[in-house]
């Protein structure tokens, strides 16, 4: 019996080629279906392949790995022509273990595995290709997974026929075996199809049509599709869309549209319409495929409220949850890690680590990038139980356990990754506190002093909390401070800000230590960035980066001995129970510092009396305490006996004895009343001292300065005290009082010599101005001579110049007498100082122009004094001249008068008052030594400047001068100028009554 050729079958052939496949450049629902075939079956490659006479060519194809569109291959490479041949399907679970198959190579991607596939029929005994899937491991197709391929086949072979059906027509005209065939391929797809003429009416209709809408294909033929398929309300609706579709058939644009179909019994549901438009040779058809799209409504909503249960789910439950695509991008995030820290969009694995705060489970190794947990799981690392700390920002820190595991497809492909986190912080918690509370424990028991307690429990408990420093303050005995003795902070941190490296004290009630001492009660600050409370620390805090404190008192009953402080960085809500289990340390702290505060003042106070007693038997005092006994007698409590000084010998004191009467055996008979006064007022209560002569042991009397200081310590009365032999000081301060005697009679005489000298220069200088006048005038009547030879002229223009320098030198000696005896009055009238100065300027231009000195006046206009103007006159030509005379050739002098605002005082109506003026002469002479200036108003006194430049002068102007302005009630001061030189200031009183009260008290003075 021969054996049939269907790959080479004439009629299967001109099939092939009548669905334009061949030569097509896309088939989009052909490329849906391998599209699903990859999808639904998980496989790495899915195609459409048809079998020409000498070739396979790919139609079709999906995947990673997918060959290109009309890619060919040789028969004999083929798999696909055995299901030509054959007409039957073909599975290959192992293409390695089939000898007749292992060169086969898959298109597009080398060396096949496993193979499945299905016939492509065109019509009875026509098969042109095959659907096929192709992966790379071996695999055993399963019964579903051959059915769901032959469905999926069903939908190509359903193109296949819409092609044919184009390409030629089956009708009264077509091979009758065509149209059967066509039918028969129609009738076989799944899927509802119909054929529309160009007036809508249905001229073909498949049994798959029949079955959804309830219509035979006799009876439909001819109707109209709206008809047909729409619910009446509806068909205007679908005969516009396929009006649309007719409208585009030259462009044989592809529509897809959903819309609500009816069936015959008038069941509505949701159905998608595919419909395609072509003319040739001037006919318009459309093809129009139609599927019921109720279960896919179903599915989707299915789907669409699959993640919603999903989520709700996983966001009720107590773990935190979250998820990573392939690509390592966040995509699901649970409500308890979502309270966490808010999701961002398109965070990825390797950004976790900072983004969540994310450490080691020391809580201070950052997580990042690779070594995140989530990241480890998508890299294919199986997570168990790893502890992290997480600490967002502006959160406080968490600890959580956690596991990670990798999603993978079942072909291996990694979908992505997904870690739980087990939030155990309240359980480590616990475990740290038990830990801090024995670590506590083990440093009071190794202690050796209240310091090193203090600094190994901060230590202790801040590094067990995983906090960042703490502090032990210890109240002082005095009740007034508290003080940190001990400080840690967590190793590299840098907190000098805040603790600095300086003993800080507070008193009671200040900052967060002297607040809880005052309160006796924990002080916790959730947050000090926004916390209204201000105390010393919290800038420096904050700048050292700490947003959270907790202070607690450590308390011996009802005392509070200290406080316990302790910083974060992160801010964190007030924790009862961590209070409550710190309470306990402090309890512990408590304890051990009172015992030890007890153990060291025993010690300290043994250590003091002995230094004490070193030091007082070092000193030359007596030092004594005694307890005043109801009958007035005084019993030694303390004395230091080995002190001989002030008793000439070693004092030997009983107990019992009365310390008064005792001293009384030695005090000197004379001063008995004064000693027994003295220890009466002591005995009162009062502070009393006494200088009191005592015969010593050794026969000596001293003198001798007792102090006594009572206290009372309940009902006793005590007096400590201080007895010092002052013999040599009062020996001194007589002897002193004897010099001073002597220094004053001194002083007096001094002071006669002076007047008297006073007085004679007064004398001589009243008796030589007659004289001077007399020589001036006999010159000036020799200098009038007409026939007087010129030399004997120059003679007496020398004895006349030299006359009047000692005539002003008189004049000189007698104001400075006069005003020293408080005999000279000043006649102060209203005068208008600025013309007066004005006036005293003209008059000196001639002398600064003979030297080229630049002299200048800068004056108030309506300027006025209360003053005496011939004084005043003579104080600005002695200023004046002294600028000019001091001046170098081509300098200037200024002189300057204004009202002394400064020291103005108010007015009824609200202005001020000037009561004074400045005057000031500016120079830019030889100026003066600083030193020299205290002495520059002193009689007689030249700076070393003149003297060195060479310049004359008496050194009786400025005293002068001085004397004038202060009988004005004024005062003149001399300072270096800016530029050099010097500056004169007097400073006038405009007040009437100021120089007046001066000459008054003169007068009074006189």
């Amino acid at each position: 019996m021969a054996t049939t050729d269907h790959i080479h079958d004439a009629r299967r052939l001109r099939a092939l080629r009548a669905t334009g496949l061949l030569e097509a450049d896309e088939a989009p629902l052909l490329d849906r279906v391998t599209r699903l075939a990859v999808q639904c079956l998980h496989v790495q490659t899915a195609m459409v392949s048809l079998i020409d006479a000498d070739r396979q060519v790919v139609i079709s194809a999906a995947g990673p790995d997918e060959p290109d569109r009309h890619e060919q291959a040789p028969l004999p490479q083929s798999l696909c022509r055995h299901i030509v041949a054959t007409g039957a399907p073909l599975t290959v679970p192992d293409a390695r273990a089939d000898a007749r198959r292992r060169e086969i190579e898959a298109p597009g991607s080398g060396q096949l595995t496993s193979y499945a596939g299905m016939p492509l029929r065109a019509g009875p005994g026509q098969v042109l290709g095959a659907l096929c899937v192709i992966d790379a491991e071996p695999r055993q197709w399963s019964d579903e997974q051959l059915v769901m391929l032959e469905d999926l086949a069903a939908l190509a072979e359903a193109e296949i026929a819409v092609r044919l059906d184009r390409a030629e027509p089956p009708g009264p005209s077509g091979p009758p075996e065509q149209r059967e065939g066509a039918q028969a391929v129609l009738d076989r797809v799944p899927e509802p199809i119909a054929r529309l003429d160009a007036a809508g009416a249905v001229t073909v209709w498949n049994s798959a049509a029949a079955r959804l809408f309830g219509r035979a294909a006799a009876e439909a033929v001819g109707l109209p599709l709206s008809e047909l398929i729409s619910p009446e309300r509806l068909r205007a609706d679908c005969e516009r869309l396929l009006h649309r579709v007719g409208d585009d058939a030259p462009a044989q644009q592809v529509h897809r549209s959903e819309l609500t179909c009816a069936d015959r019994s008038g069941r509505e549901f949701p159905a998608e319409l595919v419909a395609q438009a072509r003319t040739e040779d001037g006919r318009t058809q459309c093809h129009v495929v139609l599927r019921d799209i109720g279960d896919r409504h179903e599915d989707r909503r299915r789907l669409e409220d699959q993640p919603v249960f999903w989520r709700a789910l996983v966001d009720s439950l107590d773990v935190r949850v979250g998820a990573c695509d392939g690509e390592g991008r966040m995509i699901f995030v649970n409500q308890p890690l979502r309270q966490t820290r808010a999701q961002e969009r398109d965070l990825h694995v390797l950004e976790l680590g900072e983004a969540f705060g994310l450490l080691a489970a020391d809580g201070r190794t950052p997580l990042r990038g690779a070594r995140v947990p989530l990241a480890r799981a998508l890299a294919g690392e199986h997570v168990d139980g790893q502890q992290i700390v997480m600490r967002p920002p502006g959160a406080a820190a968490r600890r959580f356990t956690v596991n990670g595991r990798p999603i993978d497809a079942p072909g291996g492909r990694r979908l992505g990754a997904v870690v739980t986190l087990h939030d155990i912080t309240d359980r480590h918690r616990a475990e740290v506190l038990r830990s801090a509370q024995h670590a506590a424990a083990q440093v009071l028991a190794d202690a050796a002093s209240s310091q090193e307690a203090a600094d190994g429990v901060v230590a202790a408990v801040t590094d067990a909390l995983d906090w960042t420093c703490g502090e032990y303050w210890q109240v002082e005995e005095d009740q007034r401070v508290i003080t940190r003795i001990g400080s840690w902070s967590r190793p590299g941190r840098d907190l000098s800000a805040f603790t600095g490296d300086r003993s800080i004290v507070f008193p009671r009630g200040k900052a967060l230590p002297g607040l809880a001492w005052e309160r006796g009660e924990p002080i916790w600050i959730a947050d000090l960035a926004s916390d209204p409370y201000e105390f010393s620390r919290k800038p420096a805090a904050l700048e050292a980066g700490l947003r959270c404190t907790l202070a607690l008192p450590v308390r011996s009953g009802d005392h509070v001995l200290g406080v316990l402080l302790f910083a974060t960085d992160h801010p964190q809500p007030p924790d009862d129970d961590l209070v409550e289990l710190l309470d306990g340390v402090c309890a512990h702290v408590g304890r051990y510092m009172e015992r030890r505060r007890a153990e060291e003042l025993t010690v300290a106070l043994a250590e003091s009396r002995r230094q004490f007693d070193r030091i007082i038997n070092q000193l030359t005092d007596k030092a004594w305490t005694v307890e005043v006994r109801p009958d007035g007698t005084a019993r030694p409590i303390y004395v230091n006996t080995e002190h001989t000084t002030v008793f000439g010998g070693r004092l030997r004191l009983d107990p019992d004895d009365d310390f008064i009467a005792v001293m009384l055996r030695f005090v000197h008979p004379d001063d008995h009343d004064a000693f027994r006064a003295y220890c009466a007022e002591l005995i009162t209560g009062d502070q009393a001292q006494l200088e009191y002569r005592l015969i010593g042991l050794d026969g000596v009397t001293r003198w001798i300065w007792s102090r006594g200081a009572p206290r009372r310590e309940g009902q006793r009365l005590l007096v400590d005290g201080i007895s010092s032999d002052i013999t040599e000081r009062r020996q001194i301060a007589e002897e002193r009082e004897r010099l001073l005697d002597q220094q004053r009679q001194q002083m007096d005489r001094l002071r006669q010599l002076d007047a008297m000298k006073d007085d004679l220069m007064a004398m001589a200088s009243h008796e030589l101005r007659n004289p001077i006048g007399i020589i001036r005038s006999y010159a000036e009547m020799l200098a009038e001579a007409p026939d007087l030879p010129e030399e004997h002229r120059t003679f007496i223009e020398v004895i006349d110049r030299k006359s009047e320098h000692l005539q002003h030198l008189v004049d000189d000696l007698l104001d400075l007498a006069r005003l020293d005896a408080g005999r000279v009055v000043v006649d102060a009238r209203p005068i208008w100082l600025t013309r007066l100065i004005r006036q005293t300027v003209d008059e000196h231009q001639s002398a600064a122009a003979a030297k080229r000195i630049t002299l200048t006046a800068e004056l108030t206009h309506h300027l006025h004094v209360h003053a005496d103007p011939v004084r005043l006159r003579q104080v600005l030509d002695n200023l004046l001249s002294n600028a000019i005379k001091y001046t170098p050739d081509g300098g200037t002098v200024t002189v300057t008068a204004d009202h002394d605002t400064g020291t103005g005082e108010g007015r009824p109506d609200g202005h001020e008052r000037d009561r004074a003026v400045l005057v000031t002469v500016a120079d830019t002479g030889i100026g003066i030594p600083a030193e020299q200036y205290e002495q520059l108003f002193t009689r007689f006194f030249r700076a070393s400047t003149a003297r060195a430049a060479g310049i004359k002068g008496t050194g009786l102007g400025l005293a002068i001068t001085k004397a004038i302005v202060e009988a004005h009630g004024g005062t003149v001061t001399a300072a270096p100028g800016e530029g050099g030189g010097t500056v004169f200031t007097v400073r006038l009183p405009a007040d009437p009554s100021a120089p007046q009260r001066i000459h008054e008290a003169g007068t009074r003075g006189r």
